[in-house]
């Protein structure tokens, strides 16, 4: 019996490894969870078309915009490692917690690997009068409430992160969300509500112009092109979580399968032309991959649900 056992593990292994060698041989599918032109799909559309010349094999690119429209699909494909999706940290941890999702984000989907870091910076219209965080917090503190700020809705990105730095320096500003990041940051522009956090590609134009001031990146490390923004993670230290964007595929697929898709996307995002076109995103190329990978997801899961929890906070 215990042989007949250890013959059918080994027969199973070599499958799996067979398996992974193999990989593609077929189209493989690239869901993006956001409408076509934005950061993301760009990200995930060069990806996806140097994984096409390196497999030899279609990589369709489909967009699926909607809350859990994305995530859902892929959780409930075929755990063969065909169907992928790429996505930013927020949603993807923070979305089960602030409303019901079809899905278990940590058990029906598993990452592939971590393809950038991305920063956010903190801004403000310069007729606030507001010059640096510490003035902010100052004057936050001496009058709470008397400040507003922008965000492209209720449980973004923008949103939680400014959630994030009232808990870390205990101050309030109260939020005022705008359908998009777009008309948010338009608003800020024209001065009320005079601050917000966005990502660092869409608001360093503004700030060169003098239209906008930059007092907070979120991270460890300062901006070459924001200076004088104080990075939250010195600011507060141990309080930070940064931001991500990840391809993740269906939970269960086998470990050869998802080591070949980590190898490969881990190549692509040392292209030197890859790389510097997630630059002029405004994002920078990781490359972490599996355990590691998965271990960032589940860690950011937890501390995201904390703050989420202790502000009540609810999607739009």
């Amino acid at each position: 019996m215990r042989r007949t056992t250890a013959v059918l593990l080994w027969v199973l292994t070599l499958h799996a490894s067979a398996a992974g060698q193999d990989f593609p041989s077929k189209p493989v599918k690239l869901v993006v969870p956001f409408p076509p032109g934005g950061p993301l799909d760009i990200s995930g559309r060069m990806i996806g078309k140097e994984l096409q010349d390196r497999w030899g094999q279609p990589v369709v690119v489909e967009n699926k915009p909607g809350s859990t429209i994305g995530p859902e699909y892929v959780a409930k494909s075929a755990p063969d490692g065909y169907t992928l999706m790429i996505i930013s940290s927020t949603p993807f941890v923070t979305l089960p917690h602030l409303q019901k999702v079809p899905y278990d984000a940590l058990k029906d989907l598993v990452g592939v690997t971590q393809t950038t870091l991305l920063t956010y910076a903190f801004v403000v219209n310069p007729a606030t009068g507001i010059g640096s965080i510490q003035d902010l917090i100052a004057r936050a503190k001496k009058d709470p409430g008397r400040f507003n700020y922008a965000s492209a809705g209720n449980g973004s990105g923008q949103h939680l992160y400014v959630e994030l730095l009232k808990h870390a320096a205990d101050i309030n500003l109260t939020h005022v969300p705008y359908k998009g990041a777009a008309p948010a940051l338009q608003a800020v522009l024209s001065g009320e509500p005079g601050m917000m956090l966005d990502v660092t590609v869409a608001v360093v134009p503004h700030v060169k112009a003098g239209k906008l001031r930059a007092l907070l990146v979120t991270g460890s490390t300062p901006l070459e092109q924001l200076p004088g923004a104080v990075p939250f993670d010195s600011l507060f230290p141990g309080l930070g979580i940064p931001g991500w964007h990840g391809v993740f595929t269906t939970g269960g697929t086998p470990r050869p399968v998802l080591d070949k898709l980590a190898a490969d996307i881990r190549s692509v995002l040392r292209i030197p032309a890859v790389a510097n076109r997630f630059r002029e995103l405004g994002v920078e190329p990781s490359g972490v991959s599996g355990d590691a990978f998965n271990d960032v997801a589940r860690r950011d899961y937890e501390r995201w649900g904390e703050i989420i929890r202790r502000n009540n906070l609810r999607a739009d």
